[in-house]
């Protein structure tokens, strides 16, 4: 089986519903969430069977050595029809030290705006602890958030310490770090489901770490509107890059010193490297994520429908040893 060589693989979707929407996990190794490999001869391994198997086969052994044996990017499609608990996520430093989790940088990105969408990111003046609190307590926060009526393709870097949320009809891919720390601020009145918040990640337990400061969006990898490829994010956690597929991209892996994940938004594409003199073609289509592990050699990514536009994730090379390693 060690010789076997891995390939590109699909996953199996998971898919939660609340109230006010649902979370449909694209790609998740949370333990409790693991995605399934839905093709090929790792079909029915779990994420995280595959990484405890192969290692820095899977993500690269700069990535590996950083991060340990928990894949480190989680995706998520978001559908909300209706008001979205107000949430917040803490910086690595307090996620590990108090929870032995990573942090949950997020990249929103705006798949479709419908009727009455709405988001909620960060503050529209500076706040404080007192204030927070009592707007939590009688359901006014609303009141005091900064509100973003958004577009079909724009992003958002939603960094840690930032309360944030969504309302009305809209759906949202969301990018982050592999990490389950949501702390819920606000329901609004609504049940809250110990599937979606920890119950022990309390209101309290989050006003040290929130950002209080009005919110000021994180400056974005310069480009040109239109350009057929863009960064959208690049931090050292990890980098977004969206790609309008006209023609074929050949796609030199190993520049990359990481594994790649495609998720398709639009359209529909195929990853296609040479096995034993022969062209292997792995389809992804709208509504998929694809993971390239780093030891595939370079290949092809080819377009097979008109309009095909993928969000490629990557994870660049960090220097030092991150303390916080999941060994499983």
């Amino acid at each position: 089986m060690e010789e076997k060589k891995l390939y590109p693989f699909r996953f199996c979707t998971l898919q939660d519903e609340y109230s006010w929407g649902s979370d449909e996990f694209k790609l998740a190794d949370l333990g409790y969430r693991d995605s399934l490999v839905r093709d090929g001869w790792l079909a029915g391994n779990a994420i995280s069977e595959v990484m405890d198997t192969y290692l820095d086969r899977v993500v690269g052994e700069n990535v590996y050595n950083f991060w340990g044996r928990q894949f480190p990017v989680q995706v998520k499609h978001i559908s909300v029809k209706g008001k979205m608990p107000l949430r917040v996520h803490p910086d690595s430093e307090t996620a590990e030290q108090r929870y032995d989790f990573l942090g949950r940088e997020k990249l929103w990105y705006v798949l479709r705006a419908g009727k009455g969408a709405r988001l909620m990111l960060g503050f529209k003046k500076d706040s404080d602890a007192s204030e927070l609190y009592e707007k939590c307590m009688d359901g006014s926060m609303e009141g005091i958030m900064n509100i973003v009526e958004p577009v079909a393709g724009e992003f958002y870097h939603i960094r840690s310490g930032v309360p944030h949320a969504a309302s009305g009809d809209v759906e949202i891919i969301e990018i982050s770090e592999s990490s389950p720390l949501d702390f819920c601020l606000c329901s609004w009145g609504q049940e809250v489901s110990e599937e979606e918040f920890d119950p022990s990640l309390s209101l309290v337990d989050a006003l040290d770490f929130i950002d209080y400061k009005a919110w000021k969006a994180p400056e974005a990898p310069h480009y040109h509107k239109g350009d057929a490829v863009r960064k959208l994010i690049d931090i050292p956690e990890f980098t977004v890059t969206f790609l309008q597929l006209a023609d074929p991209l050949h796609i030199y892996s190993e520049r990359f010193d990481s594994f790649i994940l495609y998720t398709c938004i639009r359209g529909e594409a195929s990853v296609q490297l040479e096995v034993l003199g022969q062209t292997a073609r792995f389809p992804i289509r709208a509504g998929e994520t694809m993971l390239v592990p780093a030891e595939c050699p370079d290949f092809f990514l080819v377009p097979t429908d008109r309009d095909t536009v993928i969000l490629e994730t990557t994870v660049a090379p960090r220097e030092e040893q991150d303390s916080y390693l999941n060994k499983k």
